[in-house]
Order: C-alpha cells, then sequence, then structure tokens
C-alpha cells in the first residue's frame, strides 16, 4: 500500500476513536479558560513596556542565537541568566533549555546510568516518558499517582532486584498539567531518605504561582536540599519560552557534554533570553504577588460557587480545574458547548487521561474577572442539569 493511504487509514482510525487532533486559533473574542498562562502576563502591560524598553535598549544583539550553546549560541547573556536563575531558585547551579520537553528529554535520557532504576509517577509530562524511553537505565517503572505507600512498595523492590549501589532516580511533578493537585513532596523526601534515591521535580506549572516571589513549590516548602534536580519553564505562567534545570554544579558540567537537545539544537535568540529576565522580575515583583492573591481568589470563586455531583469536579485547589464527563464524545460535547459561549476551553481525552476520566480541562487566570467566572460556571451547571433532564427522561420511558 502506498505510504500516503497508510497514513490515511492511520488518521481514519483515529477519527473513528474522537481522538483526531488538529491546529485551532480561538477566537479573539474569546474569554481564556484554556491557556498556561496562570499570571496572564501574556497580556500584562507592564511586562509587555518593559520588555520592548529592553529590548530597544539593549546593544545591537543578532536577532537569533546563531548556533547551539556549545557553538555559537551561547553568550554572556546567557550565562548571567543561568546564575541569576540559580540564584533566585537556591541553587547551585541552572542550565537553560530551549523548551522543557528538551530539558525533561536531555536529563533523563543521559543522567541514568546501566544499572540505574528510573520511577516515575504515573501522571508525569509525556516528555519525562519520551526521555526514559532513550535512558541507559537498567529499569524504568511507574508508582500509583501520589501514592506514597505504593512508592515505598516499588522502591523495595526495586532495592530487592538491584541491590544498594544502584541509583534510583524518582520523578514528579510539582503541579500536575491534568489533575491540578500537589505531590505530597515532604512525604516523599522523607521516604527516599532510606534508599539511595534522587528526586526530579517537574515544576513547570507551579513555577511564578507558587512559593515567595513565585519560586515554586520546592522553595515554598523549603525542600531545596533534597531535591537532586528541578526543571523550571518559562512559557506557563512567565509568557515566555525555554526551561532551565536547576542542580548541584556537576550536574550542569555533565548536562553540557552529554544532554543532546541542549548539544544539537539551535539555543534561544537574545530576544527570548530577554523576555525571560523581564518576566522573572515583573514575576517576583509587587506586581506579581498582586496576581498571585488575585489568582487564588478567583480560584476560590470557581471552586465554591460551581455545584456539579463530586464525582464531575476534581479535587484540585489550583489553576488547572478538571470537570470530569466520561467518553471521548462527552469531552468534546461540552468544550464545544462552552466554546459556542464564548469561553475557549479544551477536551482532554483518554488515552491521554485515564478511560473514564476524560474532561474539560479550565485554566483560571490571574487578569480573569469573577464576571467571566460565573459565565463560565453557569454554562457548565447547564449542562449538567440538561444532561440529568435527559437522563430522568429515559428512565421514565422504562
Amino acid at each position: 500500500m502506498p505510504l500516503k493511504e497508510q497514513l490515511k487509514n492511520i488518521l481514519e482510525k483515529r477519527k473513528k476513536r474522537d481522538l483526531t487532533r488538529s491546529l485551532v486559533v480561538a477566537p479573539p473574542s474569546s474569554v481564556d479558560f484554556s491557556s498556561n498562562d496562570f499570571l496572564g502576563l501574556s497580556r500584562n502591560k507592564i511586562l509587555h513596556e518593559k520588555f520592548l524598553n529592553t529590548l530597544i535598549t539593549f546593544p545591537h544583539p543578532p536577532l537569533g542565537s546563531t548556533g547551539s550553546r556549545l557553538l555559537d549560541g551561547n553568550s554572556s547573556y546567557a550565562e548571567s541568566l543561568d546564575t541569576y536563575l540559580a540564584e533566585f531558585h537556591n541553587a547551585e547551579s541552572a542550565l537553560v533549555f530551549t523548551s522543557g520537553f528538551d530539558a525533561n528529554v536531555g536529563f533523563f535520557s543521559c543522567v541514568p546510568q546501566p544499572g540505574d532504576a528510573v520511577i516515575i509517577d504515573e501522571f508525569v509530562h509525556a516528555s519525562v516518558h519520551d526521555g526514559v524511553r532513550n535512558s541507559r537505565a537498567s529499569l524504568v517503572t511507574s508508582f500509583k499517582h501520589n501514592d506514597i505507600e505504593n512508592l515505598k512498595v516499588v522502591l523495595e523492590n526495586v532495592l530487592m532486584k538491584f541491590g544498594a549501589k544502584s541509583n534510583i532516580f524518582v520523578a514528579v511533578e510539582g503541579l500536575y498539567s491534568m489533575d491540578g493537585d500537589i505531590p505530597p513532596l515532604k512525604e516523599i523526601v522523607e521516604v527516599l531518605k532510606s534508599f539511595n534515591a534522587y528526586l526530579y521535580v517537574d515544576e513547570a506549572h507551579s513555577n511564578g504561582v507558587y512559593g515567595y516571589q513565585g519560586r515554586g513549590i520546592v522553595c515554598e516548602l523549603g525542600l531545596e536540599r533534597h531535591v537532586f534536580a528541578r526543571l523550571h519553564t518559562f512559557g506557563k505562567a512567565l509568557a515566555s519560552n525555554g526551561a532551565a534545570i536547576l542542580g548541584p554544579k556537576i550536574l550542569r558540567s555533565y548536562l553540557i557534554n552529554y544532554a543532546r537537545p541542549l548539544i544539537f539544537s539551535t539555543f534561544l535568540s537574545y530576544s527570548n533570553l530577554i523576555s525571560i529576565r523581564c518576566s522573572y522580575e515583573v514575576m517576583s515583583s509587587k506586581i506579581g504577588d498582586q496576581l498571585r492573591q488575585n489568582l487564588m481568589k478567583l480560584i476560590n470563586i470557581f471552586r465554591s460557587n460551581l455545584k456539579l455531583p463530586h464525582d464531575n469536579l476534581l479535587p484540585s485547589t489550583s489553576a488547572i480545574q478538571g470537570i470530569i464527563v466520561p467518553g471521548n464524545a462527552n469531552a468534546v460535547r461540552l468544550s464545544r458547548i462552552l466554546q459556542k459561549a464564548g469561553y475557549n476551553v479544551k477536551p482532554i481525552r483518554s488515552p491521554t487521561v485515564p478511560v473514564g476520566k476524560e474532561r474539560v480541562r479550565i485554566c483560571i487566570h490571574a487578569d480573569n474577572t469573577e464576571k467571566e467566572i460565573l459565565g463560565l460556571i453557569s454554562v457548565i451547571e447547564d449542562y449538567f442539569k440538561e444532561n440529568m433532564r435527559i437522563g430522568n427522561d429515559q428512565i421514565s420511558r422504562l
């Protein structure tokens, strides 16, 4: 069969399972409840002005980085940004990558050695999964989401199989992107003390939102010295792009030598690096404090006013909220109803989330209004009331 026909058939099968993806552009008039722009900085006028003013005064940098960090893409500005990020997040060192995906793949594909084991929370990001697929570790396994007792069992099994000489890496997220929940990091740290284990925390969704001046969950809990490596991304709450891995200085040197996404990818441009620094300065200022306070206020308004059956609302206290509507078709249907009402939301279908846990993912932002929150709630509640009425009518006909 010709290749084009093969690709067409594969896509047709995907379509029949309600799993077809496409590139979409949200109407400019729609209210954003979809993006990861938690602090609303992408639309923040103060950040816009700061970035443009800084860019103008910068001494004529090239438009692009012109190469990877190991060739000509590095600069004194990039090095100073690494230093700034390390100091801000209370880490020994930092190394900026082009994206969080590249950083995760780079770390997990090269740091675990033959004879080592990697244990991941079952809900960690796809980039971690891709990284461990390329890992040289002798074992890659998972534990049940946020389940401390199951983590203990998995650790004991690994120790029994490999002995105390092997390194064990445990990967979790600071804030999970689909469920919006925070892991029990203090308990995880305590458990790992009994094993030769190294904790990796992906703070992609918690960076900028939690901790003093937005330093993240690890800093908020004072666990900097108990976490081997952290990933902080800049494309969500910080309205920029790129990411950095924080950790020991020896880890930075090792990644520079062995992390292929860093070695073989063209680095971020000067304008990207400047936007990261500007975002950090706004995010860590009093303006950032006000945005975080308003975000938490709006999350509380959403949670306290939305009246749904317990099983249909995920127990999240973060900006990421999930409305469970089992079945891919149902998730798509609710998302389209909300989109038609002027709210930009997206369906999350299995297998991205477990079967039966399909949902509409809602992201609340610091620049949303109470009126927008209540309007969104009204449409969601109307959907469930209508479904309940249809269900009751069907039962009455039996």
